[in-house]
């Protein structure tokens, strides 16, 4: 357990509160990184309907693992869709996989994942990649996030 500072809604500095683990939950505060303020961190997955359940197990299981390796600053959605491959919002290619950086780190960024593919979790790591690049305003390194497969063997 380790103690934050926290800031209210108006900015006003208030007493410590605590977090367990990279998750803690605090409703109405504000955590302060580097001088930017966000409303949420953490890391979610939500799944469609119709995702392969073994997929989603497996996908949930990665994820909790993955909040235990490192933390997540900024909060990211992993949206596993049902599709084959999906388009990405810039280019409009078909990929296996995107994630979604916006330039203003008050929004959210976000991974879609096509699950009808055998490297979900190898896809799902790789936008990992993708957005701790985004965190730390790098730009998006494709050779980087290819080297994933060392966060996948720290998970195997």
């Amino acid at each position: 357990m380790k103690l934050i500072p926290s800031v209210d809604l108006e900015g006003r500095a208030e007493e410590n509160i605590e977090v367990t683990g990279s998750q803690g939950r605090f409703s109405e505060a504000i955590m302060k990184t580097n001088d930017l303020q966000y409303l949420r961190s953490g890391l979610r997955v939500k799944c469609e309907k119709d995702v392969n359940p073994s997929v989603r197990w497996t996908c949930l299981s990665f994820a909790v693992w993955l909040r235990t390796y490192m933390e997540f600053l900024i909060r990211v959605v992993v949206y596993l869709k049902t599709a084959y491959q999906l388009k990405t919002r810039d280019t409009r290619e078909l990929e296996s996989a995107t994630f979604f950086a916006p330039y203003d780190k008050n929004i959210e960024p976000y991974i879609r994942i096509a699950t009808a593919l055998w490297a979900i979790l190898s896809s799902m790591a790789h936008e990992i990649i993708h957005y701790q690049q985004w965190l730390e305003d790098k730009e998006m390194d494709e050779k980087e996030a290819e080297g994933s497969e060392e966060l996948l063997d720290s998970y195997y």
